[in-house]
């Protein structure tokens, strides 16, 4: 048991990144239980578990891109083509008063359907990147317009109705007080850590990120791995669109629109590295319950949407800014230390410096170098 405990100190020691979230996340808690009553309530914390799944789900499929040194701007809208093929799919079957196991052989099977709508743009995604040769910024940017104008002419700018209660749990439903949407991102959590830390395409994906010229020398190919980071982000995105559905009771063209920006700060404030090469799923969890919990206490107070985006903004450039300079100070205690002269052996003769060997102070090309040149044997 003490070792375990141990190997946990030693891990928080060297994701010094979690550990400051995880304080910070205290210190919020433990402020707007202060100033507010209801806050550390347990139906304000279920009411943040369903609106912090979504952005979380999505923050995932943007830490996959973001480790391979790219992005994917189109998480919104591959969520929202998700959602609106499978309300669709209820609204042409009139679903709505479906119950029992009829329902839920819908559920499950329109919901496969609807996802794998989703995870297909993610392959387009990919062949853009990896064939095309069109960076993945541009490429996603392209496909987030492509797919949003799909979307708004398919729908003409309404929304669908008619799911199922069985398929409306998923959004609004409790697993053991537990809202089943917080179910649904730990789930995916998980699934996305082993990805990541224990499979071959996830080292890959991370050595592509770090360095992708060594990592093709090494072997590696390249293009395959951007090809799966990109499906399985689309797949991440197109689960977050279904329980963006499910919540809401329809599928429209612009939901979430916002949360692109928001799942990107959620992915950078969570230590991923934005150049490609390192990032935790326990970061990005945590980042977007941490970013919750400020939402939520904001409404409470009484504070207005002004100033919640500005909180954002401040809370993540404080946290890199403290992350820069934690790095600048190790860095420059090594070379500190580094620098430092190694004591003499005792025994071992002072060598002898250019004085002592005659040559006159000062003269062109001599240096007090106290160390024996390599290679001289001492006569």
């Amino acid at each position: 048991m003490s070792e375990m405990a141990e190997r946990m100190v030693h891990r928080m020691l060297a994701e010094r990144n979690l550990v400051r979230l995880a304080v910070f996340a205290i210190l919020i808690v433990v402020g707007f239980s202060i100033v507010s009553e209801n806050f550390l309530t347990v139906i304000n914390f279920q009411s943040m578990g369903f609106q912090v799944a979504e952005v979380g789900l999505l923050s995932l499929a943007v830490m996959l891109s973001m480790l391979t040194g790219g992005i994917d701007l189109s998480i919104v809208s591959v969520a929202n083509i998700a959602a609106l093929v499978t309300a669709e799919l209820f609204k042409s079957q009139h679903a709505a008063s479906a119950t029992g196991g009829q329902a839920l052989v819908m559920t499950v099977g329109f919901i496969l359907v609807g996802v794998a709508a989703g995870t297909a743009c993610g392959v387009l995604n990919g062949l853009l990147i990896t064939k095309v040769r069109i960076t993945p910024i541009l490429a996603t940017l392209g496909t987030l317009q492509l797919l949003n104008g799909i979307a708004i002419i398919w729908t003409g700018g309404q929304a669908i109705y008619g799911m199922p209660e069985q398929f409306l749990n998923l959004g609004t439903g409790f697993v053991a007080g537990v809202p089943v949407p917080v179910v649904v991102l730990m789930l995916a959590a998980i699934a996305t850590a082993i990805f990541i830390n224990r499979t071959g395409i996830g080292l890959r994906l991370k050595l592509v990120g770090a360095n992708p010229t060594a990592a093709r020398y090494s072997g590696l190919n390249n293009d395959r791995v951007l090809m799966m980071t990109y499906v399985s982000s689309a797949l991440l995105s197109s689960i977050a669109g279904v329980v963006i559905a499910a919540r809401s009771a329809s599928a429209n063209a612009d939901y979430g629109a916002s949360y692109v920006l928001l799942a990107i700060v959620i992915v950078v404030l969570g230590g991923v590295n934005y150049a490609g090469g390192y990032g935790t799923v326990t970061g990005v969890v945590l980042s977007a319950f941490v970013l919750q919990f400020v939402s939520s206490g904001f409404n409470q107070v009484g504070f207005n949407n002004f100033l919640y985006n500005i909180a954002q903004g401040a809370i993540l450039i404080g946290v890199m800014a403290l992350n820069t300079l934690s790095t600048r100070w190790r860095w420059t205690a090594r070379l500190a230390i580094g620098t430092r002269r190694r004591p003499r052996e005792p025994g071992t003769p002072e060598p002898p410096t250019a004085h002592a060997a005659g040559v006159p102070p000062g003269a062109v090309g001599v240096t007090e170098d106290r160390t024996p040149a390599a290679g001289r044997s001492e006569e």
